[in-house]
């Protein structure tokens, strides 16, 4: 029947604009007295931003541990736009990484100049190439990459003051890069017939000075010294609840890093 159709009209949707432009109970709760985390995004996608998946299993495991979450991405065009269907770049497009990310976060987010350490007990990078693409210049550039310079400002803040960062999938280089000498994870060094395709990326983080342990999918490193705590994520080719397990892991030890 046509009057049970699910219809917005005009005056509805004009009504909504003020919940929906103040949405920041979306990811988090009035109440929460956890740890306060940031988490930086790179765009919507896996191929050319932040792993959708990752992001959200990231956000599910904040909000069990009673985290207060704060979304960042940085505002300014992505290296370029993949048409995910065919895998291919697609010509003449551009796109923000903020705008990109604020439909990860429902509209809720920051620009990345905004982050600042003072108000985060811990950071968090989800994967997707967006890290390096958007955030570095690895996918092109290998060890050789450049680091955003907020991305380099915010790692290097944070361990600094002592607190904890969080990394998953390819994001781990980006510790690498700008913190030598750390310990982190992407998995396996091996292909072992195509269940860690990414597993070349092991030696890139050798190449760069910093040390990488092997773990499995659903484990998380935690490298005690420098509060840098890594899991495999996407980097394998597995079922997915394996890799949900293995960024709980790496949530959860974040957040027990904080002491909160």
């Amino acid at each position: 029947m046509l009057g049970l159709r699910f219809v917005l009209t005009k005056s509805l949707v004009c009504n909504l604009r003020p919940q929906l432009a103040s949405a920041s109970f979306l990811h988090t709760s009035a109440n929460v007295k956890g740890a306060k985390v940031a988490v930086v995004l790179s765009g919507c996608g896996v191929y050319d931003g932040t792993e959708i998946h990752e992001a959200s299993a990231i956000l599910v495991h904040l909000s069990r541990g009673d985290a207060d979450v704060k979304m960042y991405a940085p505002n300014e065009n992505q290296m370029h736009v993949i048409d995910h269907c065919k895998g291919q770049p697609t010509e003449k497009e551009s796109r923000n990484v903020l705008s990109e990310s604020a439909r990860i976060a429902r509209g809720n987010i920051t620009d990345m100049v905004e982050l600042k350490v003072q108000d985060h007990d811990a950071v968090i990078f989800p994967g997707g190439f967006g890290a390096a693409k958007n955030l570095s210049t690895f996918a092109v550039d290998g060890k050789d990459c450049k680091v955003h310079s907020e991305v380099q400002r915010v790692l290097k803040d944070f361990h600094k003051a002592g607190k904890p960062i969080g990394l998953c999938c390819i994001s781990p280089v980006l510790a690498a890069k700008v913190l030598p000498g750390v310990e982190v994870t992407i998995g396996h060094e091996d292909d072992e017939g195509g269940k860690w395709p990414y597993s070349g990326t092991a030696q890139a983080i050798k190449s760069l000075g910093a040390k990488h342990c092997v773990k499995e999918v659903h484990e998380a490193h935690v490298d005690k010294k420098n509060k840098i705590v890594t899991s495999p994520a996407f980097m394998c080719e597995t079922k997915l609840h394996h890799i949900f397990d293995g960024i709980g892991a790496m949530v959860q030890n974040v957040l027990k890093l904080t002491e909160k």
